[in-house]
């Protein structure tokens, strides 16, 4: 093997998978409006304040991430196939801002209507807990813990779910989030709902495209 090849698997084989990947994203950011007197929301970071160390152990989810995923469940008719997007962003302080938008697809792929949405903060801890609070447009609000499982991925559980007088009847869920494929990033959902026990609901397979 010539001397400049990098094995593959191996470190430098990565980096260079890595900055290949980063050609598009990395000149793309979050939209700004430059006259906010305070630091603006970044998802690239190569731009905007820098990470704030206690967010170092999520450094690789910082980015818009995009791609499809599928809902499953007892009570639906589905599987249904929808298209997501992903964002998380800071703004040098110690946590970083979540959001996420969806929307239906049909067998061919086409968008059939927005589906579900949702907003909220990770806010690591010293002790290297994750507090995850997500509140959906659906009428819950759920408060997660978790930690890292390893450098690439993360795994959180329901501590607490609120719900308004309209919102379904949702009582707990578990969420694993990794980075997989060299780069991409992938979470599994399972969620308590509806008289049903904990079990699988949404899955997504999300590419960057910011970052």
């Amino acid at each position: 093997m010539s001397g400049g090849e990098p094995v593959p698997g191996s470190g430098d084989a990565a980096v260079q998978a890595a900055a290949a990947r980063a050609e598009v994203t990395r000149a793309r950011n979050l939209p700004q409006f430059d006259d906010l007197p305070i630091p603006a929301d970044t998802a690239n970071l190569r731009e905007g304040p820098s990470l704030h160390d206690a967010c170092l152990s999520l450094l690789p989810l910082v980015g818009v991430w995009r791609g499809e995923g599928e809902v499953v469940y007892p009570t639906i008719e589905g599987p249904y196939r929808f298209g997501q997007q992903v964002t998380f962003a800071h703004d040098g302080r110690p946590f970083l801002y979540y959001e996420a938008r969806s929307w239906l697809l049909d067998a061919e792929g086409r968008v059939i209507r927005p589906a579900a949405r949702e907003t909220g903060f990770w806010r690591p801890q010293a002790d290297d807990t994750i507090e995850v609070l997500l509140t959906h447009n659906t009428g819950i609000v759920e408060l997660y813990y978790g930690k890292p499982r390893n450098q690439t991925s993360w795994e959180f559980g329901t501590d607490a779910v609120v719900r308004t007088a309209t919102a379904k009847d949702v009582v707990g869920a578990q969420r694993l989030y990794g980075i997989v494929n060299n780069g991409d990033l992938a979470y599994v959902e399972e969620r308590a709902m509806v008289g049903q026990p904990l079990q699988p609901h949404t899955s997504a397979h999300l590419k960057r495209v910011v970052g």
